[in-house]
């Protein structure tokens, strides 16, 4: 029996209103890579398939990804001579668990590295292009790939193939809540053009409706009320799937684990260039070609033009003598502990990096880098200078920098001499001119790892650890205790994870039609 969870207030069944119901044999719920991957592997079984997306257009956290994809036995890898397997893969990733260690879950795990090479290949046969691989320890090989022109090639070339397949994909459609009769998931209640409608499902719903970095509440509940108030990356990341999981009994695995707080420089005004260029397949087989043929002095002003737009400062700028202050010009944490959690708390959730001329010599060359995409390319601080403009500020003297930044030039001084007073950590003392600033930053939370328990065949587990007949989830919202730290295993697990429910959801489709569910 499905049990409801008395803290959710998500309705189980339609009322005896509701529009009457359409029938489907699949529905996809988000239509990020999770979500096209498990519409594209229905469709393919021959299972007509409705896909519904929130948002007016496709893409989900995948088009906000950097775009890695870390696997084994790729084409890539055998090009280049890397002997390589997924066992090894395996054995690595637990070296990325960092303060999460011990908490994975090892047969998802093993899962993934067994699968995703041949996602890897399936991705190729859409047009997908890579580029790679490249290191990344502790892994002991080179595995990152990475997607060109930008990740938003994958929701291009995977909607494509959707469509091509007969996918019904409907934009600007929030599913309300999960329909259920007789122990099983029948369909979901959606929302579109202000009314509700509903559609039954003959083999299941697969919830693939991303993390719950933006969802406060849920932050509040799953890891603590300081981190709710941090912004998330991507604001439609509000945990809708969770939620109506959790309303049949659903339990969420790994709730307070996540990537953030963490720092990074404010957007620029305009779109970064990389994620400006069109996500074709021609562009990416270009960018392909030069990156393996043209000397990196002529790649790397395009690079690191992307490299200064997304990535988040080295922690190494705090531990070598930076500061942080707010608009006030106040210094408000230590920047050596977990400066970002204390960020989203200063006024307009903003502060600034504070440098004089000898940390900001120090960060001009290896191995003292602002920021860096491990295996591409590291960003010094005349990058920012070249690249930033909007968040590189440069001034004789503190007063002055102040000034610059609209804050009080005297207060700014005031806090850098009280900071040099008392220093306790061997840190330096910032006294040297000119002196740097580098901001806006803000606290985001990436992503959190918190997803529904599963398992094997994706199909969400009950608080007693039963299947949930007829619901299955994938990509964040399917995590199952898997911890996917380390770059390009969230994306794997997203492609691997929608691939397999789309197919478990798609041999579950009845031939009988369904009745549509009672009221209460």
């Amino acid at each position: 029996m499905i049990r409801r969870d008395p803290e959710h207030e998500a309705p189980v069944e339609p009322s005896t209103q509701a529009a009457a119901a359409e029938e489907t044999d699949v529905v996809v719920v988000g239509g990020g890579g999770a979500g096209l991957a498990a519409a594209i592997e229905a469709a393919t079984l021959g299972r007509k398939v409705v896909l519904l997306e929130k948002n007016e257009r496709l893409g989900g956290s995948t088009a906000w990804s950097v775009g890695s994809i870390t696997a084994t036995l790729t084409p890539h890898q055998i090009e280049a001579g890397i002997l390589d397997c997924p066992a090894d893969h395996d054995a690595d990733v637990p070296g990325f668990a960092g303060r999460w260690k011990g908490r994975d879950n090892d047969e998802l795990r093993r899962l993934l590295t067994d699968a995703v090479p041949e996602t890897f290949r399936w991705l190729l046969s859409m047009g997908v292009v890579f580029f790679g691989p490249m290191p990344e320890p502790p892994h002991r090989r080179p595995r990152m790939h990475t997607v060109l022109p930008n990740s938003r090639a994958y929701i291009h070339q995977l909607s494509r193939r959707a469509r091509k397949l007969g996918v019904d994909v409907r934009t600007g459609c929030r599913v309300a809540s999960l329909l259920a009769r007789d122990g099983a998931v029948r369909g979901v209640n959606y929302r579109r053009s202000g009314g509700e409608r509903v559609i039954l499902a003959r083999g299941g719903v697969v919830l693939a409706s991303g993390d719950y970095s933006a969802s406060p509440e849920l932050k509040a509940k799953l890891i603590s009320p300081a981190v709710a108030e941090v912004e998330p990356v991507n604001p439609m990341s509000t945990g809708d799937g969770h939620v109506m999981a959790m309303a049949l009994g659903a339990k969420v695995l790994n709730g307070d684990v996540r990537l953030g707080p963490e720092i990074r420089f404010v957007p620029p005004p305009l779109l970064g260039l990389l994620r400006a260029l069109p996500p074709s397949r021609g562009l990416a087989l270009v960018m392909k070609w030069s990156m393996k043929h043209l000397p990196q002095r002529l790649l790397r002003p395009f690079i690191l033009a992307v490299l200064t737009t997304a990535l988040a400062p080295s922690r190494s700028l705090f531990t070598e003598g930076a500061i942080l202050v707010n608009r006030s010009g106040k210094r408000f944490t230590d920047e050596c502990d977990e400066p970002a959690l204390s960020v989203a708390g200063q006024p307009g959730k903003v502060a600034y990096i504070l440098l004089d001329r000898s940390v900001a010599e120090k960060f001009t060359a290896w191995p003292h880098f602002i920021s860096t995409a491990p295996g591409v390319a590291y960003a010094y601080l005349d990058d920012y200078r070249r690249n930033r403009k909007d968040v590189f500020h440069r001034a004789p003297t503190l007063e002055a920098l102040g000034d610059r930044l609209g804050i009080p030039g005297v207060d700014l001084a005031e806090t850098v001499a009280r900071y040099n007073a008392g220093r306790r950590d061997g840190r330096p003392a910032l006294e040297r001119g000119p002196f740097y600033a580098l901001g806006p930053v803000k606290s985001y939370v990436v992503i959190t790892d918190g997803g529904l328990a599963i398992d094997r065949r994706m199909a969400v587990l009950d608080g007693e650890g039963r299947a949930v007949d007829g619901l299955f989830a994938a990509g964040s919202a399917g995590q199952g205790g898997l911890l996917l730290e380390g770059h390009g295993h969230h994306l794997g697990w997203a492609f691997t994870s929608g691939r397999l429910a789309g197919r478990q959801a798609a041999c579950r489709a009845l031939s009988p039609p369904l009745e549509t569910p009672a009221a209460h």
